[in-house]
């Protein structure tokens, strides 16, 4: 499936595995965001892929009591210093007064945007990555969201308005059993597979407005020119046949996948 009129977009969850492969071109500069939920098991990968490391809140919580934790043959104090997030930015109204003195003993910056109620602890370091995040190469940024799924609905429901908020920006949402990312309508879209670490379980769901035509190429159920709307026809439970899907839209679309159990 191709276009002459809309550029490609390659989408990879290659963060997932424990080398990144050399071949990816460009490579893609990580920053990791870890938000107020558990851990994923795989929140120490996550961190060793990512070049800036940001604790949104009472995330910082979650790094200090559960990194520890994924890590049970290392000393804790040792872990906990090893795992030292880069900045911690948010309102401050859920980060431990402990935690927040053990980090910022270990220089870890401290930005407290307490007087900033409009926006949510996400939207504030996403902000501070593409603004104010200084030696970062941003010309292939790729925002890891830790934590970004599961608890309250509403604050599942403000994450993924993040990816909306900031469509022009790579952001993956990522938690123990799956990940989700943003498929915007101006491109169309290749992903790429890693089978040993994701799969086979997928959907497809537009955001925002209906999708008068997707089509799609390699999925179990495939999609031709297909409308999709809440209240009518979404691509859940679908899935992936081999090591690519491609997909074009008229909407944007959320792209989901299951996270195997490793």
């Amino acid at each position: 499936m191709t276009s002459k009129s809309m550029d490609l977009m390659s989408h990879s969850s290659a963060f997932l595995l424990p080398t990144l492969p050399p071949n990816q071109t460009p490579s893609p500069t990580y920053a990791l965001v870890v938000l107020n939920q558990s851990l994923p098991r795989f929140a120490p990968l996550l961190w060793n892929h990512a070049q800036l490391r940001l604790c949104a809140d009472g995330g910082a919580n979650r790094v200090y009591d559960g990194m520890p934790l994924l890590l049970p043959h290392d000393n804790a104090v040792d872990v906990r210093k090893r795992y030292k997030p880069d900045v911690i930015k948010g309102d401050m109204d859920s980060i431990r007064k402990d935690v927040l003195e053990f980090y910022a003993s270990m220089g870890t910056q401290i930005i407290n945007e307490s007087e900033d109620q409009d926006t949510t602890d996400l939207h504030k370091c996403i902000a501070y990555i593409c603004d104010s995040a200084p030696n970062l190469d941003k010309s292939n940024l790729c925002i890891l969201v830790a934590g970004a799924l599961g608890g309250r609905f509403d604050h599942e429901i403000g994450n993924i308005n993040m990816l909306c908020r900031f469509s022009n920006i790579r952001i993956i949402l990522i938690s123990d059993d799956c990940l989700i990312h943003l498929l915007p309508r101006t491109h169309c879209h290749e992903i790429h597979i890693q089978s040993s670490v994701e799969g086979p379980h997928c959907g497809l769901v537009p955001i925002g407005i209906p999708s008068g035509s997707t089509t799609t190429e390699g999925l179990q159920w495939d999609l031709a020119e297909t409308e999709m709307r809440f209240g009518g026809l979404i691509s859940t439970s679908n899935l992936v046949k081999g090591e690519k899907i491609t997909v074009q839209s008229d909407a944007d679309l959320l792209w989901t996948i299951s996270i195997k159990k490793t």
